[in-house]
């Protein structure tokens, strides 16, 4: 398997990150529980075991819960710190007596949430920042000028974005001194607008295509770690029942079986394969709570798809044959 952008950096970091939104409870305003916090520690212990070492947060996931039952779990376990990597985002804020939910790069609220994450996650510093969404109000130069200060007061390491296209990439790169690491959007066997970019270059029928063109070569030619979350595609390709679902949603599901039959791996390793074998270079985010599914995500390091079967799920997925 091919060096990560993000080895470059990081240099033991995994191939797969697991996401940690569905820590804490829920999205709820349940206090945190004992059994949220075991089921934290089982989580870190069986994705550390699936040599998985890179924990992907959020301020808001949970409505912070997430962070803090993780940062409980390091207070326990202080030594487990220096075993893993810790990414969080920041930008994204709930409707308030402020205003409705909105996007806020500021300066303020970029050093408020670092802080706020830093006590919650108990630890003294955060591997990787992420800029949550794109703020339509950020100003590129106060966003360098904060994270210049926070990696000299030693609180973040490194600075990257999520759901970002490479002109407001190459706009916020400019401004700062030191390369954006990652950029964490949307990539899926579902969501595969990503291909179709390229696929349909030049071609009416690509029109109507959500995705920027060019964002993937950009952060390829750039070494910004690509990061897919999402990339599991909610089970509907790999258990959970189709009956419903779309002819191509349930052949899909049919072929990622076949599949994981023909390679002796789980379908979740299927989908992942499929995401990894991108010349791009994609680390999947995987957000399962389920400790098997964590495993089952592990066994995308013992296969590689063929081009044939790269392009047939493709292609299933679609639903018709390509232009």
């Amino acid at each position: 398997m091919s060096v990560l952008p993000l080895q470059n950096v990081l240099p033991h970091v995994s191939s797969l990150a697991y996401g940690c939104m569905g820590l804490g409870g829920g999205w709820n305003n349940n206090p945190i529980c004992a059994s949220d916090i075991q089921q934290t520690h089982d989580i870190i212990d069986t994705a550390l075991q699936n040599q998985i070492n890179f924990f992907d947060h959020a301020d808001i996931y949970t409505f912070g819960k997430a962070e803090t039952v993780f940062g409980q779990v390091l207070k326990q376990r202080p030594t487990l710190r220096d075993n893993l990597y810790l990414q969080t985002k920041c930008g994204i804020r709930f409707e308030d007596h402020q205003g409705p939910k909105r996007y806020d790069l500021s300066s303020a609220w970029i050093t408020h949430s670092v802080e706020k994450s830093l006590t919650a996650l108990n630890t003294d510093y955060i591997d990787v920042l992420l800029l949550h969404r794109p703020d339509p109000l950020m100003r590129v130069s106060e966003i360098a000028d904060t994270f210049h200060q926070l990696k000299a007061a030693g609180k973040v390491r490194f600075l990257g974005v999520s759901n970002m296209q490479q002109h407001q990439i190459s706009a916020l790169q400019r401004a700062l001194n030191e390369p954006l690491v990652v950029n964490q959007i949307e990539m899926s066997l579902q969501k595969h607008a990503w291909v179709d970019e390229a696929v349909y270059a030049g071609n009416q029928d690509g029109k109507d295509i959500n995705f920027t063109p060019g964002t993937l070569e950009y952060c390829h030619q750039h070494d910004i770690q690509l990061q897919a979350w999402g990339s599991l595609c909610q089970g509907i390709y790999s258990g959970i029942s189709t009956t419903g679902q779309s002819d191509a949603v349930q052949r899909t599901s049919q072929l990622v079986a076949r599949l994981a039959a023909e390679y002796g791996v789980s379908p979740e390793a299927i989908l992942l394969s499929w995401l990894m074998l991108h010349p791009s270079q994609i680390q999947p985010v995987i957000g399962t709570t389920n400790l098997e599914r964590i495993t089952a995500c592990a066994q995308v390091g013992a296969i590689s798809l063929s081009r044939e079967h790269w392009y047939a799920l493709y292609v299933s997925a679609k639903g018709h044959e390509l232009p």
